[in-house]
């Protein structure tokens, strides 16, 4: 083995190399067309947070105006278990994002910022699995 493959080797096999991220990647990622494109950058950041955060997390926060940590982690919870008909992998893998979004409608109190930065993440998302 040459030392150019020891590198391309030590490169397949770290944990962070393109491959281990992108065993997260569902088929509609990997080759997303224009429908999946859409849905994944408007219609289900809409939908997600306009439900998950302007309903489920503000109807928390408003039952219980004192408690913080609380509306935040039920609407995380719930936010990955809408992923998980895409495996529980990918349900575990947005509890990250889904407590950013969480956590950045907890200080703003608006859902379309959560939105917006909920698509930005699916775009992130869809060059990192589809291109």
């Amino acid at each position: 083995m040459n030392g150019s493959d020891k590198i391309r080797n030590r490169q397949q096999n770290h944990p962070y190399s393109v491959s281990s991220i992108t065993h997260f990647c569902s088929t509609q990622l990997q080759a997303p067309d224009l429908a999946v494109c859409l849905r994944l950058l408007l219609l289900s950041p809409a939908l997600e947070e306009c439900v998950v955060r302007a309903g489920l997390q503000e109807w928390m926060t408003r039952q219980q105006p004192l408690a913080r940590s609380g509306p935040v982690l039920v609407s995380t919870a719930v936010f990955g278990l809408l992923h998980i008909g895409a495996g529980w992998q990918h349900a575990l893998a947005v509890l990250a994002p889904g407590l950013a979004l969480a956590l950045l409608y907890q200080r703003s109190r608006s859902w379309t910022w959560c939105a917006l930065a909920h698509s930005g993440m699916n775009a992130f998302a869809i060059s990192v699995c589809g291109f």
